[in-house]
């Protein structure tokens, strides 16, 4: 399940960036159909992970099982969801999804940092590990356009 979950992430982000770029046509378009799509599949999914499949999710990234941090942290991910899909249903301004997207993206920098530390002090070198700081930079590239189109316009 696992696996799956991690497919579908991958899926979603991707399906985001065509939706995105099809239908957009302003930077502020691209950011309201990009930015739910983005958070709901990575931080979505991994809220449900974190909440129904935390024993096995532990064990595939290597880390501890079953603390209370990691329902803390599912809690997280799906209240963000959550209010990126409220902001994206009533039409919040673009400035409430950047916001949304740049309190996303610094918790997956700081969590790339925290995953890149464990591979060299831990020697956790498990694929999540690894990728993680590879996608977090691939998903702020993303964004980028949009944010610093809206920002500095």
């Amino acid at each position: 399940m696992i696996k799956l979950l991690e497919i579908l992430r991958f899926i979603g982000c991707g399906l985001g960036v065509f939706l995105a770029y099809y239908f957009g046509n302003t930077p502020e378009e691209i950011l309201r159909i990009m930015t739910p799509w983005f958070i709901g599949s990575v931080a979505g999914l991994s809220g449900i992970e974190g909440l129904f499949f935390s024993e096995k999710a532990a064990q595939e990234k290597g880390f501890e099982k079953g603390s209370n941090y990691q329902r803390q942290n599912a809690f997280w991910f799906l209240s963000i969801t959550l209010i990126a899909f409220i902001a994206y249903i009533y039409w919040w301004n673009s400035y409430a999804n950047i916001a949304l997207v740049l309190v996303f993206c610094l918790f997956l920098i700081l969590s790339a940092i925290n995953h890149a530390y464990t591979i060299y002090s831990e020697k956790n070198r498990t694929w999540q590990n690894v990728i993680r700081p590879v996608l977090t930079a691939l998903l702020t590239i993303v964004f980028w356009h949009p944010v610093t189109s809206i920002l500095f316009h």
